[in-house]
């Protein structure tokens, strides 16, 4: 059987970051670009033939870290820290049946794919543990919608009062009795529930892959996260990590492991070529260097960096160093949307307020860089994501250049990064074929997802109260006792507040 040929045709196109725009035209053979070459070279015949005139043709944007169970609860939290996220993280993130976290999926793909994104690493949480029937709903729920993912279940054998030290003895006794009770699956249930799931994964590689994700380190015994890392290199799976994004997190892990984080995953031995972490806000120079020695990647969140107070990664710092660094929205319960045109953007924002020298600011075809091929590495997917040329996956996005972000048009990578917000899209496609045109999502029933999303909400507010009025009972012990911690003295500080910091 022949592959489906398809033409685009007389577009202006940025084939990479670095890269000027140029008019060319595009021949799509099956999921892959086949060539580029300059407009109105190309024999039609036997080809489908899509107009891109007055079309900016873009790689697709990809999201190095979310949280698709958060699309249910977006905008459930105001001045929340994230200890206070995860405190309310059981009522929050807890999604109860298959279908809807299948719909949480959905409202994310399509969200993402609107604005842009045609991949994304979604940390995906089920409670007590992953299960086959979620995760085969969420991988379902993408791949119908038409969007990539790499799939890697959040796990943890701690549960957040247990992993912060002291922060259970400085609960009321009342309240530490009813969080003592909290389940707790052990990291060798979790390790083998993905095992027997990877033994029988329906879905192609391309399309919906897993990973594993023990989810913060405080919260996972060393023998959890050595046992995650055996599994992933085993079967050729990502391992991603939420590291020192808080300086909770930073301080409490002298006190547990009496050194840093970073220089902790590298004694246990888990660092590697397919380790992401996320945030990495507060790791210094050396554990800079130690991450981009073992080949590591950092997911880059801005956003959620911001909106949850923990600071501002030395981006720069890293990229100067050697780390591959990717883009992500986080969740949309606590960084509100999936837009990785806003994530471009607060990440060049955010590396300007670092300091005045602009030459350490970073650029914005390093943001755009980062949100394309950076991102796709830190995905498993270099060298085939990430740009518009031959051999690569046909992952395109049409922005209208009518469009008020570009009139004038004065630099396409200073517009897209600084300018675009998500409405100039037109058109996205992904493997050649298009899942969104006028800005509409061709593959899921708009009326019908909003039905299905507002009586899911209603289901969930009611069926989760009883652990809300619980995180609300423990909101004042737990940020009393987590502001005392973030006063203690530490050798670096991320924070825009005080002093500058060492990188």
């Amino acid at each position: 059987m022949t592959s489906v040929r398809t033409i685009l045709r007389g577009g202006r196109v940025l084939q990479h970051a670095r890269a000027g725009l140029a008019e060319l035209d595009i021949l799509i053979e099956g999921e892959r670009i086949a060539a580029v070459e300059p407009g109105g070279r190309m024999d039609a015949q036997d080809a489908r033939v899509i107009d891109a005139r007055d079309r900016i043709l873009i790689p697709g944007l990809v999201n190095a870290h979310t949280h698709g169970h958060g699309a249910l609860s977006k905008g459930a939290g105001d001045r929340w820290t994230l200890e206070l996220l995860l405190n309310a993280g059981p009522w929050v993130s807890r999604l109860a049946s298959a279908e809807d976290k299948a719909l949480a999926a959905r409202v994310a793909a399509v969200e993402m794919l609107r604005k842009g994104c045609t991949a994304c690493y979604d940390l995906f949480v089920e409670f007590p543990i992953p299960t086959r029937e979620g995760l085969e709903a969420v991988a379902g729920a993408y791949s119908e919608a038409g969007m990539r993912a790499v799939i890697a279940p959040m796990m943890a054998d701690r549960t957040f009062y247990a992993a912060i030290p002291g922060l259970m003895e400085a609960l009321p006794p009342a309240l530490a009795a009813e969080v003592r009770g909290f389940a707790s699956t052990s990291g060798e249930a979790h390790l083998e529930t993905c095992r027997s799931i990877l033994r029988s994964w329906p879905f192609a590689r391309e399309r919906a892959r897993l990973a594993v994700a023990p989810t913060i380190p405080l919260h996972c015994a060393d023998a959890f996260m050595t046992g995650a890392a055996e599994l992933a290199r085993e079967h050729g799976l990502g391992f991603h990590i939420h590291l020192a994004e808080s300086k909770i997190q930073a301080v409490s892990a002298q006190s547990r492991y009496g050194t840093t984080l970073g220089r902790h995953l590298d004694r246990i031995g888990v660092l590697g070529p397919n380790f992401t972490a996320a945030h990495a806000v507060w790791i210094d120079a050396e554990e800079i260097r130690i991450l981009a020695d073992a080949g590591a990647s950092v997911a880059h969140n801005p956003g959620s960096n911001m909106r949850l107070g923990s600071g501002i990664a030395p981006a720069r710092a890293m990229r100067a160093m050697g780390v591959n660094l990717g883009i992500g929205t986080d969740g949309s319960n606590c960084s509100d949307n999936l837009n990785m045109f806003e994530a471009m953007r607060l990440a060049s924002l955010a590396s300007h307020v670092r300091g005045p020298d602009y030459e350490q600011w970073l650029s914005t075809a390093d943001v755009l860089e980062m949100a394309t091929e950076g991102s796709a590495k830190a995905l498993g997917f270099a060298g085939a994501m990430g740009r518009i040329e031959a051999g690569f996956l046909a992952d395109i996005v049409f922005l209208d250049a009518r469009n008020i972000n570009y009139l004038p048009l004065n630099n396409i990578v200073n517009q897209l990064v600084h300018t675009e917000d998500g409405t100039g899209v037109d058109k996205v496609m992904v493997g050649g074929r298009l899942v969104v045109d006028g800005g509409e999502c061709l593959t899921v029933d708009r009326a019908r997802l909003r039905r299905d999303v507002e009586a899911a909400a209603e289901r969930l507010a009611r069926s989760n109260a009883q652990a809300r009025r619980l995180a609300e009972r423990l909101e004042p012990a737990v940020s009393a006792f987590c502001r005392a911690l973030a006063t203690t003295s530490y050798p670096i500080n991320r924070y825009a507040s005080a002093a500058n910091s060492d990188v």
